[in-house]
């Protein structure tokens, strides 16, 4: 989902950041874009051009005839939102299976029909996209590393895991760890981070484990204890503990029961409109679905020989085609089914078998033809506002035996308020969508990270002891937030050539030696490299030292006495009106002058041989390279 928002940051002007995703994300994120454009383009030619920059329902007159959640919908809490909204961005070039290029596109409110650029939103964002595999390694500006990591959470979703010359980094966002259908989720890549940014919300989305005082549910870790790299029965507890199938057995039981609600409806004489855009989900529906009608008994049924199936999208025939060529996305299950001959999905042979069909519209004239009821139907758009989805609400929201069925997430009531009065059934489904709250300590203590940054808004439902071998901090949105440096320094690589001509000095008041260095910086994958330059090794050692500090006043005189210099300081002197500074008179052999600054000493003298042993004195005294 979040792929549909990237083409309005791409067309910004000015917008140069770079834009990594997997290479199954960015294939399935064209598609929905497209199909959203889609979507779009038909609401337009059903309703019409706009003769105004914005459409007449946002005008205020409008507004004001809508109810109050809509309002808020368009114009915000607090009414400043309505600025905002921003035109919907343009498709790819599309080709018909007719060979014609599709031209009607639009570029704002104005709806305007004009021949379609070849440098449309969806294809300029499409080429800022760099894409990978998992585990593959991307460099940013020759500093940070990135690899993407399976989220389990959707085919192609991924977690990152990025490194740096002074810290490593997990970003780990809504993952499943053992779903049905996409790769597992991949944890033990992001173990030996030193920080984890975590932002996985969905737990906020169903309370767990036990509530306490203040109303919250809270999971307390104080009897987690912290997990060292000797205790392996911490580990495998942990791991245990978030491997457990119950959350597979869960969702399992959620699709029984989505099924059994269907095939009643079904058995009613009514049919199913199934408005979601996870695909996962709808892979496994289309399974389970067609498992469950063929397990129907006869006697119960009063209607066709077969309940025909369709999805009707855009993009339809492309994704599920999609879906079955890319088994090394896919989880072990899947994958065991490649070296089979199976089908990756049961959708291919539903297809196959004439129980499935495919239209890229409602009005498709051979959905037309074939068109049956009872029926079940999966189609865009979750939100009811575009697409197939509008149409279908419309021709079934007068029968009480079909139903919808809608995700959790969305405002329903909102969602369903153009349609009423209805008496079709509806049927919101939550779906596992990410961590579940009593399993984020397991996995905390499996990847040991020296820091840990969780969303504000889990706070009051995770609370740390001082058991915990790792710092907690939570962030805000909109605020920053510094965290404490991990590295006080970055390794630096030397070439041998460049270390050979080390000349090390000794500092007069360290216990240390150090030596200067000139050569030319890289770097690459996050390390830093010092070659040797252009410079030949003879003038490297004719350079200048370099100094540093103040001189001590009293060694300076001492040194300047045994060198037959008879000198003596005045303080407090002002320098340009503003910087005090120390100035030694030097009165014998010859007269000359020393001014001690806070940001350098300046001898002047007219003798030059009396100028340089003044200088040896004060190099004597100071540290330098």
């Amino acid at each position: 989902m979040g792929m549909l928002g990237l083409p309005f940051l791409s067309r910004l002007k000015g917008f140069s950041a770079k834009i990594y995703v997997t290479e199954v994300t960015a294939r399935l994120g064209q598609l929905m874009m497209e199909d959203l454009v889609s979507m779009h383009m038909e609401f337009r030619q059903f309703y019409g051009p706009e003769e105004s920059t914005f459409p007449s329902w946002m005008n205020q007159e409008e507004l004001d005839l809508r109810p109050s959640a809509l309002r808020e919908v368009v114009l915000g809490k607090d009414g400043a939102d309505l600025g905002s909204w921003m035109p919907l961005y343009s498709p790819t070039e599309h080709i018909s299976r007719e060979g014609v290029v599709h031209e009607i596109f639009y570029t704002d409110y104005r709806m305007q029909s004009v021949r379609k650029s070849a440098h449309s939103d969806v294809k300029d964002c499409l080429h800022k996209v760099q894409t990978l595999r998992y585990a593959e390694e991307a460099c940013y500006n020759g500093t940070l590393v990135m690899k993407a990591f399976s989220s389990g959470l959707e085919i192609g979703a991924c977690n990152w895991s990025i490194h740096s010359p002074k810290r490593d980094i997990a970003v780990i966002s809504r993952s499943i760890f053992a779903p049905d259908h996409a790769m597992s989720f991949d944890y033990r890549a992001l173990q030996g981070n030193d920080i984890i940014l975590y932002s996985d919300l969905s737990s906020m989305d169903a309370m767990e484990d036990v509530e306490d005082d203040d109303g919250y549910s809270v999971l307390s870790t104080s009897s987690l204890s912290a997990l060292s790299s000797t205790d392996n029965n911490i580990w495998e507890e942990s791991s245990k503990s978030i491997l457990s199938t119950d959350d597979n057995l869960e969702e399992r039981e959620k699709l029984s029961y989505l099924c059994s609600c269907m095939t009643d409806s079904l058995k009613a004489g009514g049919s199913v409109l199934i408005a979601i855009n996870r695909l996962g989900t709808l892979l496994q529906l289309l399974e389970q679905i067609s498992d469950s009608l063929e397990s129907l008994p006869l006697k119960h049924w009063t209607g066709p020989d077969e309940v025909p199936m369709y999805v009707i999208s855009s993009v339809a025939e492309e994704l599920l085609a999609y879906a079955n060529v890319i088994p090394e996305w896919l989880c072990e299950e899947r994958q065991e089914k490649l070296f089979s001959g199976d089908p990756l999905f049961a959708h291919v042979k539903l297809i196959k078998e004439n129980k499935l069909h495919i239209f890229p519209s409602v009005h498709s004239p051979k959905l037309l033809t074939n068109w049956q009821e009872p029926c079940i139907v999966f189609c865009p758009h979750w939100s009811l506002r575009l697409g197939p989805a509008v149409h279908l609400v419309h021709h079934w929201l007068g029968d009480p035996n079909s139903l919808l069925v809608l995700e959790s997430g969305l405002d329903a009531e909102l969602a369903l308020l153009p349609f009423q009065p209805m008496e079709i059934k509806v049927l919101q489904c939550s779906f596992l969508s990410g961590i579940k709250l009593r399993k984020v300590m397991p996995l905390l203590n499996i990847l040991q990270p020296k820091i840990t940054l969780l969303p504000e808004d889990l706070r009051q439902l995770i609370r740390f002891t001082n058991v915990n071998s790792f710092l907690v901090f939570h962030y805000s949105e909109n605020e920053t937030l510094r965290i404490p440096s991990l590295k006080g320094s970055s390794e630096l690589e030397i070439s041998t050539d460049l270390a050979f001509q080390f000349q090390w000095r000794k500092l007069k008041n360290e216990d240390m030696n150090i030596t200067r260095l000139k050569g030319e910086l890289y770097v690459d994958h996050g390390r830093h490299r010092l070659l040797s330059g252009s410079e030949p090794a003879k003038f490297a050692k004719s350079r200048p030292l370099l100094h540093w500090g103040s001189p001590d006043l009293e060694i300076l005189l001492n040194m300047l006495s045994n060198m037959g210099i008879n000198a003596s300081v005045e303080q407090g002197m002002s320098i340009g009106g503003s910087e005090k500074a120390c100035v030694v008179h030097v009165h014998e052999p010859k007269k000359a002058l020393i001014e001690i600054g806070t940001t350098g000493t300046v001898i002047s003298a007219a003798d030059e041989n009396l100028a340089s042993r003044i200088f040896e004195a004060i190099d004597s005294s100071l540290d330098g390279i």
